[in-house]
């Protein structure tokens, strides 16, 4: 199959580029293009416009600063998982990231392009849910923060404006005290999860969960914080009881009906399960470091 007929630019300069954006109304922003253009090429995306930001001065790079690792939007896939400053902040990200396609799909993909893609089932959107962080929007009329809980709207939709560059994402680094765990249930290795459920535990000095985030892709219409689930453990010694009791409330927000991967009763039973083991493991790895 071949994409419909197209115009490409490749601007040089951010304020070209929302410029160009903000030109057409089917503009869209070519980034690592390892979902967009399979998507033109079956017809199911039909831009008049590419702007393609690749050789845009200023979105490239990682940073870590006020306890935030910022992402720019051209930042690839498999430059976020291997960077050592990156995995000493936050190692749940190295741990979700091995899960994300095949290494030559990471080679070329973007963070941020993913972000943007917002599939229901990709790991990215559903590990900036889980740390609460959030994406930076530029247009012409200027530059605005969008925290994750609003800009996941639905499948395949943000609330980013048409004519607006997510130009980083923001992912908080993982406090010192925190366990953290990731894992999800897919027919093969590099497809998108069926269910994937991701989960940071704080402890006190008496083993008393302090915090506890979960959230989950694949069992809704976009990623979902697993609230309910969260504040059944929060002051608990996350025993066999309080896991199974959590357990169940996260089963209880699977959304997606049956399909040709699996039924929601499956959904459940995975969500289920998955809980039980992130937390426990989320909480074995706190103990570990609290008792360094």
């Amino acid at each position: 199959m071949k994409p419909p007929l197209f115009v490409y630019r490749a601007p040089r300069t951010l304020d070209e580029a929302v410029g160009a954006l903000a030109s057409d109304d089917d503009a869209v922003v070519l980034a690592g293009g390892q979902s967009l253009l399979p998507a033109m090429n079956f017809r199911l995306a039909a831009p008049s416009l590419l702007v393609d930001i690749q050789h845009v001065m200023g979105l490239k790079g990682i940073r870590i600063e006020d306890g935030l690792i910022v992402v720019k939007a051209m930042t690839r896939h498999r430059e976020f998982e291997l960077d050592e400053a990156v995995r000493h902040a936050n190692p749940l990200i190295a741990e979700v990231m091995e899960h994300v396609a095949h290494i030559p799909i990471r080679n070329r993909g973007t963070v941020v392009g993913s972000l943007c893609h917002a599939d229901a089932a990709a790991e990215m959107p559903m590990l900036l849910m889980l740390l609460g962080g959030s994406v930076v929007a530029q247009s012409l009329t200027g530059r605005r923060e969008i925290l994750a809980a609003d800009f996941f709207q639905f499948h395949l939709t943000t609330s980013r404006r048409r004519d607006e560059i997510v130009v980083e994402a923001r992912f908080p680094v993982l406090a010192s005290d925190a366990g953290w765990a990731f894992d999800e249930m897919t027919r093969r290795h590099g497809d998108f999860a069926i269910v994937g459920v991701g989960a940071v535990v704080r402890l006190d000095a008496a083993g008393k969960a302090i915090e506890v985030r979960l959230a989950a892709c694949g069992i809704a219409a976009c990623p979902v914080r697993l609230t309910d689930a969260e504040n059944l453990l929060v002051g608990t010694t996350l025993g066999a009881s309080d896991l199974a009791a959590a357990a169940a409330a996260a089963a209880e927000v699977v959304a997606v009906p049956d399909d040709m991967h699996a039924s929601s009763a499956h959904r459940r039973r995975v969500t289920a399960t998955l809980v039980r083991r992130m937390v426990a493991k989320a909480a074995a790895r706190a103990r570990e470091r609290i008792a360094r």
